[in-house]
């Protein structure tokens, strides 16, 4: 079976887990441009780099995510300061969301952000995400909500986004997007692909005549406590694990 995180193409001047979390980044970005959730060279999925300092990584603005290296990936700090030198810059809206989460929440070591077509259209309805659905079932209470401010590019809507975002690991920005945190990569794209899932199916039940058939709260509240036990993170890793080596058998290059 294909490894799709090797270390070989490791530059000896990176350390193993430094290295370890770029390739891991870098295989995300190809799995969200597989699967169409990518916006030619907008949109950002940053990841805390192992240590004491604060540094994440986040992609170079300018590059299309099939472009995404492990060694290209921008290390900046909490500052937006790039602590290793990069021709390319970073995106503005990206470092004020992601700078943001990461300073305030510790296990919040990745963030993705999407403008997909079904996201954003959810993000758009005042009634927000209903949890009538099988993976909306399993959200219910995880998921926030931001108000639209624009372009997130002023340093003042960090502390509103913060706050909106509390402690969950999921944020519907209000005419805007999906935004996702976790621990690890895989927690924060599992987390990712629900919501995606959920507002894909809201947006085709939607489009469909009838009446929707709702979930009776205590259903909906089992839904949360099962998924959350069945997956008890192996579902996370495994998932992101199978999309990596798909991305892998196709293209390697994301981890040079």
């Amino acid at each position: 079976m294909i490894d799709p995180y090797p270390t070989s193409h490791r530059p000896w001047d990176i350390g193993a887990a430094e290295w370890d979390a770029r390739v891991r980044l870098a295989a995300c970005y190809r799995v969200v441009d597989m699967l169409g959730w990518s916006e030619v060279i907008m949109n950002h999925i940053s990841l805390r780099v192992p240590g004491p300092e604060g540094h994440f990584l986040i992609n170079p603005y300018g590059l299309h995510y099939e472009e995404v290296t492990a060694s290209n990936l921008l290390k900046i700090d909490v500052d937006g300061r790039k602590v290793v030198d990069s021709p390319y810059p970073f995106n503005p809206a990206g470092f004020v969301i992601h700078s943001a989460i990461h300073m305030a929440r510790e296990n919040a070591h990745a963030v993705i952000h999407t403008h997909t077509t079904a996201g954003t259209a959810v993000a758009t309805k005042a009634h927000g995400l209903r949890h009538d659905s099988f993976y909306a079932a399993q959200l219910y209470g995880r998921v926030a909500y931001h108000e639209y401010e624009g372009l997130s590019l002023r340093l003042g809507e960090q502390e509103r986004i913060v706050a909106s975002l509390g402690d969950k690991p999921l944020m519907i920005m209000r005419n805007h997007g999906l935004l996702a945190v976790g621990p690890t990569i895989a927690s924060a794209f599992w987390q990712l692909w629900r919501l995606q899932r959920a507002c894909e199916a809201q947006v085709l039940t939607d489009a469909m005549a009838g009446d929707n058939l709702p979930v009776p709260l205590d259903i909906t509240q089992r839904n949360v406590t099962d998924a959350d036990s069945y997956s008890a993170g192996a579902v996370e890793d495994k998932m992101l694990d199978a999309l990596a080596r798909k991305v892998a058998r196709r293209d390697l290059s994301y981890a040079t």
